[in-house]
């Protein structure tokens, strides 16, 4: 009797024991593997006030790009599908796009003639429904948007193509005393719409793209008029002249997903004291997309060399991720 509880106690420890180490892992939808240790090592050496990769937590900066980094960017970035709807919404009070580029090629549906229409034509589309109104009401028509418009593959909400993985990552860094921002080339006050909803990351960390914006009284109230001039792309150089600006602090941790993030990850890269850089590689065709240096859409060619050369951390989708989104009511992939 004695040795049958014996054995039931051992039980029940290794048991308890087995318990607790899953529930104290903080990313639990990465596999183990080289990334995850990568992350799990850097966090913890960063609070070792002993130990000579020691980070204050003043110092403690991490930079995340949007599009690829914590959300999917197929077919199209999630901003120019919301562009898109907007101009087939405002048509019926426009006549004339039927037969104007680049609206035509909207209304028709043909991505390709609005890529051909260049970067010129993107930013018309943009300006156009971008502009034109105060920011408070840019701000309800993108939250609209974005709880109501699905996905053409997916059938999810755009919010629900976070990535669960990276959400974990923002968490853990939270708990880790780092300040998290968003650094992305997509337009700041679009990303502001849902960021801290969906993030966890408040409007005054996150930075992006901007167009004009110009003070207006209104009926006798201070508003803030969106205009359709661009007045900063916070896109390759751009990233770490506005991280400059608005934080102050060179980042200590990077993460991105294309060569649009390099700059800022060489910039992260140029301290004097421990960094860590890491870039998402869409390698899921399955779960998701499968592209690198042959995509217009998130190309991956320059940061991937820079990352072998650098040892920097690239994680492989596929391989590494448990699961790409949250649970959902829809399915990840039809």
């Amino acid at each position: 009797m004695k040795h049958l509880l014996c054995l039931m106690t051992v039980c029940s420890l290794a048991f308890s024991s087995a318990t607790l180490s899953q529930a104290a892992d903080p990313l639990p939808s990465w596999n183990d593997g080289a990334s995850k240790t990568a992350i799990l090592q850097f966090v913890e050496e960063s609070q070792d006030a002993d130990g000579d990769q020691f980070i204050p937590v003043a110092e403690r900066i991490a930079v995340f790009d949007n599009d690829g980094t914590l959300w999917s960017e197929q077919p199209a970035y999630f901003q120019l599908l919301f562009a898109i709807d907007r101009i087939r919404e405002m048509a019926k009070d426009h006549p004339e796009w039927k037969t104007e580029q680049p609206y035509k090629a909207v209304l028709d549906g043909d991505l390709k003639a609005l890529a051909a229409s260049g970067k010129e034509g993107i930013l018309k589309v943009v300006a156009t429904t971008h502009a034109g109104m105060t920011t408070e009401e840019f701000n309800t028509i993108a939250r609209e948007w974005l709880e109501t418009a699905r996905h053409p593959k997916t059938g999810r909400l755009y919010p629900e193509m976070v990535y669960q993985p990276m959400l974990e990552l923002l968490a853990l860094l939270r708990e880790s005393d780092f300040e998290v921002y968003i650094v992305s080339g997509g337009g700041v006050d679009f990303i502001r719409a849902f960021a801290e909803k969906t993030y966890g990351i408040p409007p005054e960390r996150t930075i992006g793209s901007m167009i004009g914006t110009e003070f207006k009284m209104q009926d006798g109230q201070a508003t803030l008029v969106r205009t359709p001039k661009i007045a900063f792309i916070d896109d390759g150089p751009g990233k770490p002249v506005a991280i400059q600006k608005i934080i102050g602090r060179r980042p200590v941790f990077a993460f991105g997903n294309s060569d649009g993030d390099l700059q800022m990850q060489q910039w992260t890269a140029s301290g004097s004291g421990p960094y860590f850089c890491g870039i998402v590689h869409h390698t899921d065709a399955e779960r998701e997309w499968a592209y690198d240096r042959d995509s217009h859409i998130g190309r991956l060619d320059k940061a991937l060399a820079e990352a072998d050369k650098l040892g920097w951390t690239v994680v492989d989708m596929k391989n590494e991720w448990r699961v790409i989104y949250p649970e959902a009511s829809t399915s990840e992939s039809e």
